[in-house]
């Protein structure tokens, strides 16, 4: 990888924790990838088993009339 890259990639990381978290750029530089990592997860939210067919079915008829 090289350092245009990085700092792209940085910038654009940082932006979104600024975004996301209210981080300020020193909090996002001080914080470990693990740490991002593990704010995020807890932040997003849990992980369902989607939608069956059923259901899927019944929202296409709601919406039809």
């Amino acid at each position: 990888m090289t350092d245009k890259r990085f700092g792209a990639a940085a910038a654009r990381l940082s932006g979104h924790a600024a975004m996301l978290l209210g981080w300020t750029p020193a909090t996002f530089w001080a914080a470990t990838p693990e740490e991002m990592a593990a704010i995020l997860t807890a932040a997003a939210p849990p992980a369902g088993d989607g939608v069956d067919r059923r259901t899927l079915n019944a929202l296409m008829e709601q919406d039809d009339g």
